[in-house]
């Protein structure tokens, strides 16, 4: 089984959907720089708001809120996960 065909980077994942971040591909000063900002693997996000036609993904994760980029989003390769109750 091929684990990575469930893989789809941030930008495409709908509002309101969580996410489990696995891997962030760039050089090292924005892998450090996404770490710093809470966002690697095993983080859960939530997706709050995705805007149209290239426009800026709105996230949500150990209760902050931070607002990504689409090119920095689109690096940011996440495994989609179900909403649960207790959440």
């Amino acid at each position: 089984m091929d684990d990575n065909k469930d893989l789809k980077s941030l930008t495409e994942i709908k509002d309101g959907k969580l996410a489990v971040i696995v891997s962030v591909s760039g050089g090292k000063a924005l892998t450090k720089r996404l770490a710093d900002l809470g966002l690697r693997s095993g983080i859960m996000v939530k997706v709050l708001r995705s805007a149209l036609f290239s426009g800026p993904v709105q996230i949500e994760l150990c209760g902050s809120r931070l607002v990504l980029g689409q090119g920095l989003a689109s690096k940011i390769m996440v495994r989609e996960r179900p909403m649960t109750e207790d959440r």
